[in-house]
Order: C-alpha cells, then sequence, then structure tokens
C-alpha cells in the first residue's frame, strides 16, 4: 500500500460558522469507477462540515488515482496494490484522526448537514456505535426500498436511541464510532465484500454497543452498474459464513435449510456453497456463538428478512 495524502488540519477549540466540523472524516473505496468517484467526491467537497477525506483506490486500472490527484489534491488518497474489497475501509480508518468515520460508495454521497447531525447524535448517545441514514435513490429521488425495513425495525431497544434499533448496518449509509470500529478489526479480510457489515455488526452488539436508524440523515445513491452475480456468489457465501460463525447449532442449521430451498438453483448459488464450505475448517476454529440476547435479535431480524423484497441472492 502507498499512499499521498495531505496532513489533517488541527481540529479547531470550537466551531463557528463556516469552520470544518473536526468530528467526523469519510472514507471512500473505489475501483475502476473514475467518473462516478469524482462526482462524489465533488459533492462531498461542497459539504458545510468539510470533512476530510480518505479514498482507499483498490488497484484500479482506468486512471483513477491519478484523476483523483489532479482534481481533489486534498483528498487523503491511498492506492491499494490489490483488491482489499471492504477491507480498504481498514486501510483508511487506521489513518483517521477523528472520533467519528462515515463511510460512503463511490456513487453515493451524504446531504449537507447530514454528518453534522449524525455527530450530534454520537456525542449525545455514547452507547451508541453507529448511525444509519434514510438512502435516497438518484436520480429519481425516491427512497431506497431497505429504507422501510430500517424504519420499521422489529427490534426494540433503550428509550435513548435516536431512532429504530438495528442488527446490522449499511455502510455506505452509516456514520460509526471510531473506536468502536477499530474494537472489532473492523471488517473481516475473510469475507472480502459483499454483506459484510453483518459480522462487525453482530461483534459490536456482543459488546454491548447500539446500532440506530436516524430518519434526519440522508444518503444519495446513484447507482452505477455493478457485477451482480459476482456479488450474488459473494453475498451468499458471506452469508452462510456468518451463520456458522455466530449463530447457535440449530439457528445455523435453519438458516442454511433456508438459503438452499430459496435461492436460484444455478451454478452461481452452487459455487456460493461450495465457497462456504471450503472455508469451515477456519470457520470452526474462530466460531464465536453470540449470548442469549444477541440471538434474540438475530432471531427476530431474520423473520424479517425471509419477507424482505429487498433482500434477494439473484443477479
Amino acid at each position: 500500500m502507498t499512499a499521498e495524502s495531505v496532513p489533517a488540519e488541527s481540529a479547531p477549540a470550537f466551531r463557528g460558522a463556516g469552520d470544518p466540523d473536526p468530528r467526523v472524516s469519510v472514507v471512500v473505496i473505489t475501483r475502476d469507477r473514475r467518473e462516478e468517484l469524482l462526482h462524489t467526491l465533488g459533492r462531498l467537497a461542497e459539504l458545510p462540515e468539510r470533512p476530510p477525506v480518505f479514498v482507499v483506490d483498490n488497484a484500479s486500472s482506468d486512471g483513477t488515482s491519478a484523476a483523483v490527484a489532479r482534481a481533489h489534491p486534498r483528498v487523503r488518497l491511498l492506492r491499494a496494490e490489490r483488491n482489499l474489497g471492504a477491507v480498504g475501509r481498514n486501510v483508511a480508518v487506521e489513518r483517521v484522526t477523528t472520533p467519528y468515520v462515515a463511510f460512503c460508495d463511490d456513487d453515493s454521497w451524504w446531504e449537507p448537514g447530514s454528518l453534522g447531525a449524525a455527530a450530534d447524535l454520537l456525542d449525545a448517545c455514547p452507547g451508541l456505535a453507529a448511525v444509519t441514514a434514510r438512502i435516497v435513490v438518484e436520480p429519481g429521488g425516491t427512497e431506497d426500498p431497505i429504507v422501510a425495513e430500517l424504519r420499521h425495525s422489529p427490534l426494540t431497544g433503550p428509550d435513548w436511541l435516536p431512532g429504530p434499533p438495528l442488527g446490522s448496518f449499511l455502510a455506505a449509509a452509516t456514520v460509526l464510532r471510531t473506536d468502536a470500529f477499530r474494537s472489532v478489526g473492523g471488517f473481516s479480510p475473510r469475507l472480502w465484500l459483499g454483506g459484510e457489515e453483518e459480522l462487525m455488526a453482530t461483534d459490536l452488539m456482543v459488546r454491548g454497543w447500539w446500532l440506530a436508524y436516524a430518519e434526519e440523515l440522508t444518503v444519495h445513491h446513484a447507482p452505477a452498474a455493478r457485477d451482480a452475480t459476482g456479488r450474488r456468489e459473494d453475498g451468499l457465501r458471506n452469508t452462510l459464513w456468518f451463520g456458522w460463525l455466530r449463530r447457535p447449532l440449530p439457528a445455523a442449521l435453519r438458516r442454511t435449510w433456508h438459503l438452499a430451498r430459496t435461492v436460484p438453483h444455478d451454478a452461481v448459488s452452487a459455487r456460493a456453497f461450495g465457497r462456504a464450505l471450503a472455508g469451515l475448517p477456519w470457520v470452526l476454529r474462530e466460531r464465536r456463538v453470540v449470548p442469549s440476547g444477541v440471538e434474540e435479535r438475530l432471531r427476530l431480524l431474520e423473520a424479517e428478512q425471509r419477507r424482505s423484497t429487498a433482500r434477494r441472492y439473484v443477479g
């Protein structure tokens, strides 16, 4: 990993009108999506919070790094020698000096004022590890279907939470407490990319942290073309691994059987199950079953996920 960076400015003792908010940094991972990334960085540069922005270029071959260096010289640009997937975020968070870190993808950006509002919520709620925003799909400005599930989460939590408690989060729409992120080791290199948030969220809950949805926060998403088949394969494999790593045996077997019956019966699903089974030796070595209170939350979420129209292993 090589890096080009601009030293972080020292945080002001107080924030006046027009001063940067010293509480939040933004981390973006990207690969071969130069134009989408440049658009996102332009949006982030306009934010009133003026956050430090870290970009991890996961070994792009389309001139992404050079374009970012030219157009956005104040961005902290980290060049990976290979595609690190979600683990690229870990590399950036190692360099973050603010108490909170926001993630977004190279085709999404935060609405002005939302980062400051998220920091206010985290300031006010010391037991809160992460807040997830409402996602608006562009160019139409419609809500992402997943928002309804976040808004109507089946979980219950303490009265001080700023919104419905969550059992997982969407990295591209979430602001996390930096120390909490580091305490669980960031995103798992084993999972790489595709539903990688579920394992981290569960490990945060095991440590006593809460996660919440906050209606007043907004992220905009302009979906770019992705490898839907590859994402499905990785996501299915990671879902299986998560269940085997953290759920009690009956729950893990129930989830596995449900997926085996409901996913498309094609070569992609077969590869995903095969790759998951190939990882059983390390899964069994690293398996740590969650406490009963956390398992009850996972059980409630599992029932909701089965009814979901926004979570389907297709593509």
